[in-house]
């Protein structure tokens, strides 16, 4: 025997079942959605700094880590990618590097100028004459 609305039944089922798994997530992924939305929406718009094609598959790729729980957004995930970058430094300049990032110094610049730039004067004593 066969059901008429079996295969929609099936893909009603198939439909649902995702979502009710991931409603504990709901809010983080809402919120990656709507992230998504205004990335897409910055990319259309030709101001984002990118041309659109890269721009788009950016977004996309974001919005894919979030579903996956792999995209870490918070202060501390920032603080410490800008320090590591630091670790690939020589010892001697590393201390500074450091500081800099933790916002010593002065900054100018933006991404969308082409960089951000750090400058932090280290006042050294010159070596005592002999």
């Amino acid at each position: 025997m066969r059901l008429p609305y079996a295969p929609g039944l099936a893909l009603f089922a198939a439909l649902l079942l995702p979502t009710a798994g991931s409603a504990a997530d709901g809010g983080k992924l809402s919120d990656a959605q709507r992230q998504y939305q205004e990335d897409r929406a910055l990319c259309m718009s030709g101001k984002s700094g990118q041309d659109r094609a890269t721009c788009l598959r950016e977004a996309g790729a974001a919005l894919q880590a979030a579903r996956r729980g792999q995209l870490e957004d918070s202060q501390a995930a920032y603080e410490k990618n800008s320090l590591l970058r630091c670790t690939y430094l020589p010892a001697a300049d590393r201390t500074d590097c450091e500081r800099r990032m933790r916002g010593e110094g002065t900054t100018s610049g933006s991404v969308a100028g082409g960089g951000i730039y750090r400058e932090l004067r280290t006042v050294v004593p010159a070596p005592e004459a002999q």
